[in-house]
């Protein structure tokens, strides 16, 4: 473990384990919390004043709690699961599709191109949820609170492009195994990069495209180095919200209560903002809506093609067969079990 995150580890440890202690009947509840990711809107508008103000009101003064993002203070989202499962975090939030890398099926409800719109994720995540809260439960030790997403995951490249279908040879940077797989199958050279990096990778030339949120790609700056963006929903970047089984199984029944009904609340605002937000994301790429910091260079929005046909010839040739391989007999299952009713796909075996 590199000295920064060792330095981290210790203190978030010792935060937890000092307020775990705190958990007598009435006294008051401070927790510590990992959220999403720091400068784009569920972290800004929406996380960061539920934990800082609204927890308090909420519990009427009973529990209080300080937020730092996910990708802020040394800590890596590949780690998240292990982190909570240790207790060394006590509250935190993890990115579906990089954690997906250790457990594959955790992965299921964010494939690429399983989801084209708000609607059909919501579907998907309802009927996994459980499977997914079990799966958290038995192997990490972790409860599942909520469910999150961020606007859709489009493709933002630096040259023009007219969409799936004319990527090949371009480098793009992806941020899951799933979606490096799909971009291998359209010819394209996926390299996986963290979110933080995405400007300056396409600035650089180390990627010529890039897969991230049609808001959060703007919010980023990525107008100052694409031209053009694709309309077509790759995957939402899910994420759960969990804590440690044993920190959670500790606190008193009736701040469990508090939080459960607070995070609910809180997640339902999060999904509505995803989805407004993915339009609006849209919409200020383009240069049709005022928005914060106007791009000088509206970018040019490719129509949200390919059309269902194709996107489901994807599923069952590339992305489930695949998914399969890596993950094995359980997301079998899981699948046949869990999604293959909501979306009736048979994936193509060799």
């Amino acid at each position: 473990m590199q000295p920064l995150i060792a330095v981290v580890v210790a203190m978030l440890a010792f935060a937890s384990s000092e307020a775990l202690a705190q958990t007598r009947p009435e006294e008051p509840i401070k927790l510590q919390i990992i959220g999403g990711l720091a400068g784009v809107t569920q972290y800004t508008k929406i996380e960061q004043p539920f934990w800082q103000s609204e927890i308090k009101e909420l519990s009427k003064g009973r529990i209080s709690a300080t937020i730092r993002p996910l990708d802020a203070g040394g800590l890596r989202n590949q780690e998240m699961l292990q982190l909570m499962r240790l207790g060394v975090v006590s509250f935190g939030t993890a990115l579906l599709s990089v954690v997906a890398g250790d457990e594959p099926e955790l992965g299921a409800v964010d494939l690429p191109v399983l989801n084209p719109d708000v609607a059909t994720l919501r579907r998907t995540v309802a009927a996994f949820r459980e499977h997914l809260r079990e799966v958290l439960r038995e192997r990490y030790d972790i409860e599942l609170l909520g469910v999150y997403a961020y606007p859709a995951q489009v493709l933002f490249c630096a040259k023009p492009f007219k969409g799936l279908d004319d990527l090949a040879g371009r480098k793009v940077r992806t941020s899951s195994v799933a979606q490096s797989e799909l971009m291998t199958a359209m010819g394209a050279v996926p390299v996986i990069l963290p979110f933080a990096e995405i400007v300056a990778a396409l600035r650089d030339g180390v990627a010529d495209c890039a897969i991230t949120g049609t808001l959060s790609g703007y919010e980023i700056g990525l107008p100052r180095v694409a031209v053009a963006v694709h309309a077509f929903a790759l995957s939402w970047g899910v994420s759960i919200f969990g804590a440690n089984g044993a920190y959670w199984d500790g606190l008193p029944m009736d701040v469990r209560d508090i939080i459960r009904q607070g995070v609910g609340q809180l997640e339902e605002r999060i999904w509505s903002q995803a989805e407004a937000d993915t339009q609006r994301g849209l919409a200020c790429n383009a240069g049709t809506e005022p928005c914060a910091g106007k791009p000088e260079r509206p970018m040019t929005v490719v129509p949200a093609r390919p059309a269902d046909e194709t996107r489901r010839r994807l599923l069952a040739e590339v992305v489930l067969p695949r998914w399969f391989e890596r993950c094995g007999q359980d997301c079998v299952s899981a699948w046949n079990t869990y999604l293959k009713p909501l979306h009736a796909i048979e994936p193509r075996t060799p």
